[in-house]
């Protein structure tokens, strides 16, 4: 197989699933972007180091130890001394995976990068989608609840006229006959 037909076989969706949230950013750890360019993760951050210049802190950061510790409970990775990690992960934006992408210079590394930027515009445009979504399913409810009010205004004047024709309130009628007039004083 060559590395063009490897690199297609790499879902977007498995890419889309691997982009977490943090700091209010889509961010890929760092053992993602290495496994999906085909290098190990300690080759992948040496890199990173020789060449820092190319990543300011909106392209990566190093996750703080509140950050690690959700994601140890959320991925249940190796903890501290038990052979797993011995410093925080990078984490990289989109901007970052590209730049990785750029300093690994691997044919590899160049073609995955494709799909990294697919997964990334796909995850926002579900994101835009869904705001839409929610913005239309505002904007009916509010039709909704005005079309509401109109009906139950509605409703209510049909109900106090059933109640006055249920309850007919006697003629005023002039009596018949004879009547003494009151005088004026």
């Amino acid at each position: 197989m060559t590395k063009t037909e490897d690199a297609k076989l790499i879902p977007i969706e498995h890419i889309v699933r691997s982009i977490l949230i943090l700091r209010g950013q889509r961010v890929l750890l760092d053992r993602e972007l290495a496994t999906l360019y085909g290098v190990t993760t300690k080759r992948f951050n040496e890199q990173v180091r020789r060449n820092l210049g190319r990543f300011p802190a909106d392209f990566m950061f190093q996750i703080n130890a509140e950050e690690l510790s959700n994601l140890r409970s959320h991925f249940a990775t190796s903890s501290f001394g038990h052979g797993g990690r011995r410093y925080s992960p990078y984490v990289f934006t989109e901007h970052g995976a590209i730049m990785a992408a750029m300093i690994l210079n691997s044919p590899r590394a160049v073609e995955v990068s494709v799909f990294v930027v697919r997964a990334f515009v796909q995850l926002r445009e579900l994101l835009n989608s869904t705001k839409e979504l929610a913005q239309r399913l505002d904007e009916l409810e509010t039709r909704i609840m005005n079309k509401l009010a109109t009906h139950d205004q509605a409703i209510t004047g049909i109900l106090r006229t059933i109640r006055e024709l249920m309850n007919p309130q006697e003629p005023k009628r002039r009596p018949i006959g004879f009547v003494e007039l009151k005088e004026k004083k």
